[in-house]
């Protein structure tokens, strides 16, 4: 596994005419991410880990600087390929690291079944294997969304829209595609975010500066897990 690379992360609100403007400009300019279909469109679930105490959401909440996150992520409701990754941020910068595994490991991850992590010898496994033990590690909520992706090779610059951003509340049925998920944000919402190494160019910068919306701290984790009916 490669050492993750630190990337700067800008995200903002944008309504659905700042993104239908934005999605044409962006589709003329840059390059499509070939994981999209006709549309550009592809679906991202992810479901997310916390402590038994919630320790990775008090602190997002909490707005402390230096926090992290682990998730398993699909794509398409499929099993094809499946990610672990752990994200951690330091204050306006990001690291991600991450691996493929297999169904099996991540059945055994959602069942909070530490065993044998330890001795794979994968650091991000091994990591979990001390949350779970010492944390309590364990999923927490299911992310739904359709991802719309452009990329640009000037400092790897990387430019989405989540839309439909659902949440499983309480459930952690990764791979039921079927599953029952909420709405949890207005579909006029729109989630975008600017990935990029160390200086966004100018002219993507200019691309991007049709929509007016302000640059705020989004968490797609927190949005939804305000539907469990507890107070944060």
């Amino acid at each position: 596994m490669a050492h993750p690379s630190v990337r700067h992360e800008l995200k903002f609100f944008i309504n659905y005419g700042e993104y239908v403007h934005l999605s044409r400009t962006l589709d003329y300019a840059l390059k499509r991410d070939p994981a999209g279909d006709e549309y550009n469109d592809y679906a991202v679930r992810s479901l997310y880990f916390d402590t038994v105490f919630d320790d990775f959401l008090q602190e997002k909440i909490s707005g402390i600087g230096d926090r992290r996150k682990y998730r398993i992520r699909i794509y398409n409701f499929k099993d094809k390929q499946i990610k672990l990754e752990r994200k951690s941020k330091f204050g306006d910068l990001i690291t991600k690291d991450g691996i493929e595994i297999p169904r099996d490991l991540a059945e055994q991850l959602i069942a909070c079944d530490p065993t044998g992590l330890d001795r794979t010898g994968i650091p991000l496994l091994h990591d979990m294997f001390r949350e779970m033990k010492t944390c309590l590690l364990r999923p927490t909520v299911i992310v739904d969304y359709i991802r719309e992706a452009y990329t640009h090779p000037a400092e790897e610059v990387r430019i989405t829209f989540d839309k439909k951003l659902h949440t499983g509340v309480t459930q952690t049925d990764l791979f039921n595609r079927y599953l029952p998920t909420m709405p949890a944000l207005d579909d006029n919402l729109i989630v975008l975010e600017v990935k990029f190494n160390r200086v966004l160019p100018d002219y993507i910068r200019t691309l991007l500066s049709a929509a007016t919306a302000e640059r705020l701290a989004i968490s797609k984790y927190v949005i939804c897990r305000r539907f469990e009916g507890k107070e944060y």
